[in-house]
């Protein structure tokens, strides 16, 4: 049987884009798996199979409880070990969740007929299924985190494998950019800070600040929170951002202007935990003069010439003329930083569109070492700068190996041996948790044969 447990614990990201036509169904409801003191509905598992029933392998009706129950041993481990998930994570999500259903269902009324709750409710229960499930993914990573194979597991791993049963590694690119940011006027500066200043005054006239961030922030990730932010560490923040965000003493008061990477901010402070502060933000962002992107563009053009001309490489430009920090210092090679944590100068083509869907149009027409004509993109700061880009090299698609893709087999094992740690975790739990399952639903080939004892 194919495992279902990973597909399932993302589930938040394939639920997230649909519609249920659940909400229209009219099914009796009932208890059909208890699992420790938690119980799973009929309902439980007929919204899931709606919504994703046709991407599943196998019988629903036996790997969604069997899956819901494998949830609720995770959840149970998570409250003792005192796993949280903060709200602001998960209204990252749940927004993000709700626009697009409000999206596929036309407006916001429409969604509330087709779910048959009120827009709240739909929130509401849409903000559990999330907590639920990032809870339990959190509860998943603590149990793997220490999971490290070594270069020698790996080739013992490999070794004795077919070709055609190794990794197929997609087309890959190394990209070089030099950046150059359009010259912001002092009036457009002034102008910013006085719009922040006028909403300082608001504030300490008794206007809300959540509501002043939710109108007029320009940060998307934060301000439909109201301009709230997770709990996070000094280093975590933009450093300037930092230095104001951790003096502020009283939340009642708002900060002085702060300019960071990302533009102009003032801040409120909501609490402080440790050495970690929770704050809420409105940013505003410069706005660009079509004259002053011309200006760039012209001067990247310009200095492409004279690398086509050899006065100086591309290395040279980036270590002494690009403005983006992330890449001036490594020649300017772009860092694609992977899930794991961990980085590397290799891009599939749609991990480097995440990082700019122009920067990988244009790249996608590069042959290996060629420069591109200046272009615009908006940088991992949101701002829009100007760039040019060189492709470093293209490594066709090809069956990975020891010499070239040493991480991507390193982490095949990693993760065949998390999944061998959490199966073990799994059936442990499952000894030891009370479970009683309706005996219309005991009839099934589990991923895990021990729930019936």
């Amino acid at each position: 049987m194919k495992t279902f447990s990973r597909i399932f614990l993302s589930i938040l990201i394939g639920i997230a884009t649909s519609i249920s036509s659940w909400a229209q169904t009219n099914v009796i409801d009932e208890v059909v798996w208890v699992v420790g003191d938690e119980s799973i509905l009929r309902s439980d598992v007929e919204k899931i199979r709606v919504d994703y029933g046709n991407r599943m392998e196998g019988n629903p009706y036996c790997m969604i409880p069997e899956q819901l129950a494998i949830q609720k041993l995770f959840l149970h481990q998570a409250a003792i070990d005192s796993i949280e998930v903060s709200d602001s994570d998960i209204n990252q999500y749940v927004e993000q969740d709700i626009n697009q259903k409000i999206l596929n269902a036309g407006s916001k009324e429409k969604l509330e007929e087709y779910m048959r709750m009120s827009l709240s409710q739909i929130r509401e229960e849409t903000f559990v299924q999330y907590k639920n499930e990032l809870t339990a993914m959190r509860m998943r990573e603590k149990l793997t985190k220490d999971v490290k194979v070594t270069p020698a597991e790996v080739r013992r791993y490999f070794k004795d494998l077919p070709e055609d049963s190794l990794p197929l590694i997609p087309t890959q690119v190394e990209v070089q950019i030099v950046v150059l940011e359009p010259r912001i006027p002092i009036e457009e500066t002034d102008r910013i800070k006085e719009e922040l200043r006028s909403y300082t005054e608001r504030v300490n006239s008794g206007t809300s600040f959540a509501t002043l961030a939710r109108l007029y922030s320009e940060d998307p990730g934060s301000a439909r929170q109201g301009g709230e932010m997770p709990y996070y560490g000094r280093a975590e923040l933009d450093p300037a951002f930092a230095n104001v965000a951790f003096s502020l003493t009283d939340p009642k008061k708002v900060s002085k202007i702060v300019q960071s990477e990302f533009g102009y901010h003032i801040i409120q402070l909501i609490d402080k935990r440790g050495d970690k502060i929770k704050c809420r933000h409105i940013l505003k962002r410069p706005q660009i003069q079509q004259a002053e992107i011309d200006e760039a563009l012209a001067r990247l053009d310009s200095i492409t010439d004279d690398i086509r001309n050899e006065k100086f490489t591309f290395e040279d430009a980036a270590a002494v003329i690009s403005e983006d920090k992330d890449t001036r210092n490594n020649h300017g090679i772009l860092s694609n930083m992977l899930e794991d944590g961990e980085q590397t100068t290799r891009f599939e083509m749609g991990q480097l569109s995440k990082v700019s869907p122009e920067l990988a149009r244009i790249v996608d027409e590069l042959k290996p070492g060629e420069i591109s004509k200046a272009f615009t993109m908006i940088n991992s700061k949101g701002a829009q700068v100007c760039a040019v880009a060189k492709l470093r090299n293209r490594i066709p698609q090809h069956r990975a190996n020891m010499a070239e893709d040493f991480q991507v087999l390193r982490k095949v094992v990693e993760e065949k041996r998390s999944e061998e740690l959490v199966d073990k975790w799994i059936k442990e739990k499952q000894a030891k948790t009370y479970v009683r399952i309706n005996e219309d639903w005991r009839g099934c080939e589990f991923q895990y044969p021990g729930w019936i004892k």
